[in-house]
């Protein structure tokens, strides 16, 4: 039971809002779709790609499949859930893989170039992610810039 049912009051509308732990916590309305867990771990494949218009829940998706996976995983935000239902798969992957979650949304820019710059700016701060840029961005200033920092 969540708190808006605690205090008898309706669930909200989660416009906007991309966070599977606030809308499991916070007494949002949320269409189950903990399913894709299942499906992911029973057809898994090398390369996984979502392709989805715009507002169609990418970001969510990713936000349940981090909640899951994450080592340290609240196993009370999957109850009642599709996934509770398969006790194998609860047993061998939750909260057990860890996860690096890197978002493209806020990336901004005209070019190639200044969407790169934008990403380096935004996770500058976050290191693992320029394992993988440095040898896309090609240029010996930007090795140089990330290899040292």
């Amino acid at each position: 039971m969540d708190k808006n049912q605690m205090l008898g009051r309706k669930k909200k509308l989660p416009i906007g809002v991309d966070n599977f732990e606030k809308i499991r916590t916070d007494g949002f309305y949320y269409v189950d779709k903990t399913g894709l867990i299942r499906d992911l771990l029973n057809n898994w494949g090398e390369v996984n790609l979502f392709t989805r218009p715009r507002r169609f829940g990418k970001s969510l998706n990713f936000s349940m499949l981090k909640a899951f996976f994450e080592p340290g995983c609240r196993k009370e935000l999957f109850a009642g859930l599709a996934i509770e239902q398969e006790k194998t798969l609860c047993e061998e992957y939750m909260g057990k893989i860890p996860v690096i979650a890197v978002s493209l949304k806020d990336v901004d820019g005209n070019n190639f170039q200044q969407q790169g710059k934008c990403c380096m700016r935004q996770y500058a701060a976050r290191p693992f992610v320029f394992l993988s840029l440095k040898r896309a961005a090609g240029s010996a200033r930007h090795k140089r810039r990330f290899t040292a920092g």
